[in-house]
């Protein structure tokens, strides 16, 4: 299940105006178009941002989320006409064929059950044709990046139009490894609304994860330093045959 950043309805809608800068995205687009690939399925695509900027560039593109309130809100956006959107996620997917496969941001990481990552890794290698990459990324556990998850690194109080003003912060709630659990709130000054949201990610090691490609049959074809993150995260290429 999403959470509630995701699927509720209020939190879905401020989610793009609480992360505009979304240049990490341009690593990814340019290794789609190095690989000139026609046909993409962005796994956990959240609000659509990806999956669009690779529609205006002529992909055909299928967007995957298991939360209806992030698919409606891409629905919104202008060209989204030119994405398939699905709600659901790749342990269960419609008949595909594509050249490339991506998981961008946490994505990789908020897939914590052990049985449900292994059958995402094996629904994306039957979506793809031979020759047709999976591409994501994860933080490198050795940086402990949940030592700065506080709510006085990440305290904000952003304007947005339509909504007014929505302070915004993070608290970590758990290490239990190689769990790392953390809680977003969202005050709404329109109304006083408190939302929360807690989330869980996976940690997983360099060589952990290149053994789950191989499992599953892919070639490693790279694991690289992710640009707007150096030193932080791994960004993996694994390859169908």
């Amino acid at each position: 299940m999403a959470d509630d950043c995701f699927r509720h309805p209020r939190l879905a809608a401020i989610y793009d105006p609480l992360d505009p800068d979304r240049s990490d995205l341009d690593a990814y687009l340019q290794m789609a178009q190095g690989f000139g690939a026609p046909r993409v399925l962005d796994i956990g695509c959240g609000t659509g941002v990806f999956a669009l900027l690779l529609a205006d560039c002529g992909v055909d593109v299928v967007g995957l989320d298991p939360a209806e309130a992030s698919i409606d809100v891409a629905r919104t956006k202008s060209g989204s006409d030119r994405v398939r959107w699905i709600c659901g996620d790749a342990t269960a997917l419609p008949s595909l064929q594509v050249d490339l496969a991506t998981m961008t941001a946490n994505v990789a990481q908020a897939i914590v059950d052990p049985d449900t990552w292994q059958k995402t890794l094996q629904g994306a290698y039957e979506a793809l044709r031979s020759g047709g990459h999976l591409i994501f990324e994860t933080r490198d556990p050795a940086r402990r990046a949940w030592e700065e998850w506080t709510r006085e690194s990440s305290y904000r109080v952003t304007e947005i139009p339509g909504v007014g003003s929505v302070e915004s912060w993070v608290q970590l709630i758990d290490v239990g490894w190689p769990l790392v659990t953390f809680r977003w709130t969202y005050v709404f000054a329109a109304d006083g609304q408190v939302l929360t949201s807690d989330s869980t990610l996976r940690f997983r090691e360099r060589n952990e994860v290149e053994t789950d490609l191989a499992a599953h049959g892919y070639v490693v074809e790279d694991v690289r330093d992710a640009p707007d993150q150096p030193g932080r995260e791994f960004v993996f290429l694994g390859r169908r045959p």
